[in-house]
């Protein structure tokens, strides 16, 4: 099938970014930019569609991933690629434009996985495992959710860990992993049964006794990440695996927060991926004789994509200065989280509306988006969630049990 919605591929602005947000990075950071959207225009863009309907995960793609040296984007040191939040968050919306599922990989591995050990790990911790992590030579996964607790993990996980000597006993499921099926390491969060309070462990997938993984089937959003159900029994791991930093949940959360603006940054990636596709689509498609981006109903929903696409640019560009500034708050992340991705909800819906019928068909690309924006807009917090943090900072008053 010829697909006549693909966006055009130029190394122009994209005609998602209507306010020029990308000329707001640095030379270097600019460069960096082009040369990751060139890979997922040229090596993501061709194949992703099949990996999607497949259920599986393009490994054939991770070489040029490496070659790019964007691991440990926004970590300092360690062989990390450094740089600020703002071109962090910048590239993780760039590969959701083409394919928020690579975004998913790489932010699980680079943002979660990185970014517990950078921030709760000690320094032997760092220099361990950040530099393999940074050349992709390791992958990681980040362990929180269980089958039974997704929202409540801040105080009701009911994954334990039990000090035995030098080890630690892990029992207890984690959900909903990704990357997990397959990657080298775990960040495991498990609530000490000593003093009650979540610790973080580094666990090595493929020789730890006592852990095992099983893929997740039959999902409709994100099918290119590979998500995991982690049992551990029994579950032996050195203490010196243990994150030493990290003592409570709030040594958890400082990752969270730092990940859930990532997934504000991803959630406008999708949408720009929607309305580009879209846009193509409307000019070259025709009825009654005319290119259905010239009836006046069709450029209403154009224009109304293109509004909240702009706006989330916006929003994040200024929650990645407070970042690079050290402002940034839970009350930050988490509007811009909930605001993002439900104008991402709105965008994907008008346009696989403008695509018709075929806007069901994967080969057209919006169905993609589509789908997989039902995943961004539930992980990292829901919506409720968001907003309930967002009003115990306005009103003083918490509304959490």
């Amino acid at each position: 099938m010829n697909d006549i919605s693909q966006p055009p591929k130029t190394d122009a602005v994209p005609v998602s970014d209507f306010y020029e947000i990308t000329e707001t990075l640095a030379p270097d950071e600019l460069v960096m930019l082009k040369a990751i959207r060139k890979f997922m225009e040229t090596k993501v863009a061709p194949i992703i569609n099949k990996y999607w309907t497949d259920d599986a995960f393009p490994f054939e793609l991770l070489p040029g991933i490496r070659e790019l040296n964007v691991g440990g984007l926004g970590l300092e040191g360690y062989g990390c690629r450094g740089g600020s939040r703002q071109i962090f968050g910048i590239v993780m919306m760039e590969m959701a434009r083409t394919d928020p599922s690579i975004a998913t990989f790489f932010g699980v591995h680079d943002g979660l996985a990185m970014g517990s050990i950078y921030l709760d790990g000690s320094e032997e911790q760092k220099q361990k495992w950040l530099p393999p992590m940074a050349r992709l030579e390791k992958v990681g996964c980040f362990g929180l959710t269980e089958p039974l607790v997704g929202s409540g993990t801040g105080g009701g996980l009911t994954t334990t860990a039990k000090r035995d000597g030098d080890t630690w006993i892990l029992d207890g499921q984690k959900k909903w992993i990704g990357n997990a099926p397959w990657c080298d390491v775990s960040i495991i969060w498990a609530r000490d049964v000593a003093d009650n309070q979540v610790k973080g462990f580094i666990v090595e997938n493929k020789t730890t006794p006592g852990f095992s993984v099983e893929k997740i089937e039959h999902k409709i959003a994100l099918k290119v990440v590979q998500n995991g159900l982690i049992t551990m029994k029994d579950c032996r791991v050195p203490e010196a695996n243990r994150l030493q930093a990290a003592n409570s949940f709030r040594d958890t959360a400082r990752v969270l927060r730092m990940t859930r603006s990532m997934v504000g940054w991803m959630s406008t990636g999708c949408q720009m991926g929607a309305y580009e596709h879209a846009l193509a689509y409307a000019v070259e498609r025709k009825q009654f004789g005319k290119p259905i981006g010239s009836f006046q109903m069709v450029q209403d929903l154009l224009a109304r994509m293109l509004a909240n696409v702009t706006a989330c640019q916006s929003m994040m560009l200024r929650l990645s200065q407070l970042d690079d500034e050290g402002k940034l708050e839970d009350k930050h992340a988490s509007l811009a989280k909930a605001f993002c991705t439900a104008k991402m909800r709105e965008t994907v819906s008008w346009a696989r509306e403008l695509f018709g019928g075929n806007g069901i068909v994967v080969d057209y690309n919006v169905a993609r988006f589509f789908a997989d924006a039902e995943a961004l807009y539930s992980y990292e917090g829901t919506f409720q969630m968001q907003n309930l943090i967002v009003g115990k900072a306005v009103t003083g008053l918490s509304a959490f049990v």
